[in-house]
């Protein structure tokens, strides 16, 4: 799974990064977390360009009759995603880009859990491969939220973990993106382990741990010591 990452770059480097614009804007974060607004880049429907805006990190489908489901839906199995209620139609028309430069996984030891950060061409962006919807919560307001697809692990993340998210190569983000693809056999070829050639990870400290430590020290490298703090 993908439950915390990093995008530490500013707005204009990632714009310029994914061609894309947008009126919202945010800070460099270390410590992202489900539930929280998250920047996405979608393709505009009408016109080729690419819109980037926040969207909250938990998909909730626009049936949903509420938003309990959302902290269960941060993440969409690639393998399945196209069978599921909650993300096939997602899958077919409406898919985004989440850009990144780095992400978390915990590796279990006995009973304690040791952080790693994982990064691209060294911590360079990237994108996760994403899925959105919009629900109207009772009071009729419209909210638009996303999930990251996983799938199974590279050389690298298997060390750490069974799963990783999806990474998609550059020249995959128009495909990726056009509205007007619906069908689902052509975007699922893209679904696949990112090259562990690219990729590294190392320990951070367990600082990362907690949501309210948002700050370069939480993907620091450290050292891996035998005890280790808990995952609250």
């Amino acid at each position: 799974m993908c439950g915390r990452y990093r995008l530490s770059h500013r707005k204009q480097l990632v714009e310029k990064y994914f061609d894309s614009s947008g009126d919202e804007d945010w800070t460099p974060r270390f410590n992202i977390a489900p539930t929280q607004k998250i920047p996405v880049i979608r393709q505009n429907p009408k016109e080729p360009r690419r819109q980037l805006s926040l969207l909250r990190w938990g998909l909730i489908p626009s049936w949903a009759k509420d938003s309990s489901g959302a902290a269960r839906t941060i993440n969409a199995r690639s393998e399945t995603a196209a069978s599921k209620p909650a993300f096939r139609d997602a899958l077919k028309s409406r898919r985004c880009i989440i850009p990144a430069d780095g992400f978390y996984e915990w590796k279990r030891s006995n009973s304690m859990k040791q952080p790693y950060c994982f990064e691209v061409n060294g911590g360079a962006l990237f994108a996760f491969a994403g899925l959105w919807d919009r629900w109207k919560d009772p009071s009729g307001q419209w909210i638009q939220s996303c999930s990251i697809l996983t799938t199974t692990p590279n050389a690298v993340t298997a060390e750490v973990h069974d799963r990783m998210p999806v990474i998609l190569d550059g020249h995959s983000f128009d495909l990726w993106l056009d509205p007007g693809l619906t069908r689902v056999e052509m975007v699922t070829e893209l679904l696949r382990p990112y090259d562990a050639r690219a990729m590294r990870s190392y320990p951070v400290s367990s600082r990362v741990n907690h949501v309210a430590n948002d700050d370069a020290g939480c993907s620091a490298r450290v050292e891996v010591v035998e005890t280790q703090a808990r995952l609250f």
